[in-house]
């Protein structure tokens, strides 16, 4: 047999193995109400992201089934001294293009996360420096004692030196600024999955990762991710068997759902709070009739705010129940929740009338709220409400509700002057509060989210003591004093813990995370 028939005979085999492969891959199809903005796992802190390129990429440690703390690229770590960890790397491990992973792609990894244009530097700012000791070994060299450190990597992904070196992408793709790289479209993590086809806001498809490292638990060797933005036709594609699995279920029709016999909703609590922020910095508001000064950096126009918005009315029509009220900013779940701060403001519009007028603002004034349409549940209809309630105050509420992609650059940008968030500590700790969302804004990711601009020197004196405390008792002390701080100066204005509610066809088997990460290793499809 010649050469040629030989490779035309090899290429025909090869086409079949992969035309068998595709008939009888097992495919899950999940649909979503949005898309990962870029594949570039340091480009932005969200969620959604990070659970979409999670599967991708990998950190040194992660999470198991239950969300407690798991080895991932490393395989251990300790304490050498107060402000030192060493942490083992996983040996064997290679990027999808077959680069062996080492510690120079750990250090490069927290260069890179800690540069310009990364929406990550909060999770790498305790560190003052990596010292490797050999391929597989690292140190952390902290700027101060910092116990809950392995905590913070869950969300740090891992990237290749020379993978980002070759494709132009040393830097994070920059959303504030609308800067692109090969990272936006392509990637080459560790993970068990890799990007097979992108088709930004539209449909991406992964495949199993044949070489990887470690177990896989689930079956699953296709995901096809389908942003479906439309509640109604997300809906109609999982009860027409289109889609496998759903998030989130409109709260509208869960119940229309579960009487879905194919059909089961997953509920839980979400570590998530949605929270409303105001610019306290500026000396006059961007986007304002009031001229000459910013009313927010007075505290009792924050307050009028807070007591003029209805937040039982908001849970009752337009969370339809799936929502629990909240008076700090972070849930019960997470550790330095403090019951006794847990009464809100009383909703009183005469009381709020009343702060208006004490602050020199009886007539109101006009404000533009940004707002997200397809991120947080019922987002767009929550600021709807937010503009109804605050037109009892004499606010004319200009609201600006635009999808995620063109909001989170703006408002990252501090291009706002009023705005929604939604806050998840992955940590599942108030330091992954108090130093991202509540500290005044500076070096290393403080404050990075704090994009009105809240300061307090007492709450950053106290955020910089509950990084390093080491006794329980006193670590919660701070925390609640930092709290009570905040709230006392208003200087969010919280709403609720909203419910994660997904939607599955009854033969498949995941794990829900609190925080809304669906990791797809886990997912089982069962005949």
């Amino acid at each position: 047999m010649n050469f040629k028939k030989k490779t035309v005979l090899a290429l025909i085999g090869s086409a079949l193995a992969a035309a068998s492969f595709v008939a009888s891959a097992v495919t899950l199809r999940i649909g979503n109400q949005g898309d990962a903005q870029s594949l570039d796992p340091h480009s932005l802190n969200e969620s959604l992201q990070l659970t979409v390129v999670g599967n991708v990429y990998e950190p040194l440690v992660t999470r198991d089934r239950n969300y407690k703390l798991a080895p991932s690229l490393a395989t251990d770590w300790k304490q050498t001294s107060p402000t030192v960890w060493r942490f083992n790397l996983r040996k064997g491990v290679q990027f999808h293009d077959g680069t062996p992973f080492t510690a120079d792609d750990v250090i490069f990894s927290y260069e890179r996360a800690k540069g310009d244009g990364s929406d990550m530097k909060s999770y790498v700012g305790q560190i003052k420096e990596i010292k490797k000791i050999d391929d597989h070994t690292i140190d952390f060299v902290l700027n101060n004692p910092f116990p809950i450190l392995p905590e913070l990597f869950t969300q740090w992904h891992m990237m290749s030196k020379k993978w980002c070196e070759t494709n132009q992408a040393t830097k994070p793709v920059d959303r504030r600024k609308g800067i692109e790289n090969a990272a936006s479209f392509r990637a080459n993590g560790t993970g068990p999955f890799r990007v097979r086809e992108r088709q930004p806001n539209v449909r991406t498809t992964f495949s199993r990762n044949g070489n990887y490292w470690g177990k896989i638990d689930g079956n699953v060797e296709e995901v096809i991710f389908n942003v479906i933005g439309n509640d109604s036709t997300r809906v109609a594609a999982l009860l027409s068997g289109e889609v496998d699995v759903m998030e989130p279920v409109p709260v509208q029709d869960v119940a229309r759902v579960q009487a879905n016999s194919a059909l089961k909703v997953l509920q839980g609590p979400e570590l998530r709070v949605i929270f409303l922020g105001m610019d306290q910095k500026r000396d006059e508001l961007l986007f304002s009739s009031v001229k000459g000064k910013n009313p927010f950096k007075d505290k009792r126009v924050r307050q009028a705010f807070y007591q003029a918005i209805d937040i039982e009315a908001i849970k009752s029509r337009v969370m339809r129940g799936a929502a629990t009220p909240m008076a700090i900013l972070l849930p019960p779940q997470v550790k330095g929740f403090a019951p006794d701060l847990a009464k809100r403001l009383p909703f009183d519009v005469e009381a709020a009338k009343k702060l208006m007028a004490d602050a020199g603002y009886g007539a109101g004034f006009e404000l533009k709220m940004n707002c997200p349409n397809d991120r947080y549940v019922n987002d767009g209809e929550i600021c709807q409400a937010v503009a109804a309630n605050l037109s009892r105050i004499g606010v004319k509420i200009n609201l600006e509700a635009e999808t995620k992609n063109n909001y989170f650059p703006k408002i990252l940008r501090r291009d706002t002057s009023f705005y929604m968030l939604g806050w998840t500590a992955s940590t599942v700790d108030a330091h992954n509060v108090l130093y991202p969302i509540m500290s005044t804004p500076g070096d290393g990711g403080r404050g990075q989210f704090n994009l009105g601009a809240y300061s307090n020197p007492r709450v950053d004196e106290l955020t910089n003591l509950v990084a390093s405390e080491t006794d329980d008792k006193k670590r919660m002390e701070m925390i609640r004093e930092a709290l009570k701080i905040h709230q006392d100066d208003v200087g969010h204005l919280p709403l609720h813990q909203q419910a994660i509610n997904w939607a599955t066809k009854k033969n498949i088997e995941l794990v829900q995370w609190p925080d809304n990460g669906m990791p797809w290793k886990f997912v089982k499809l069962n005949k």
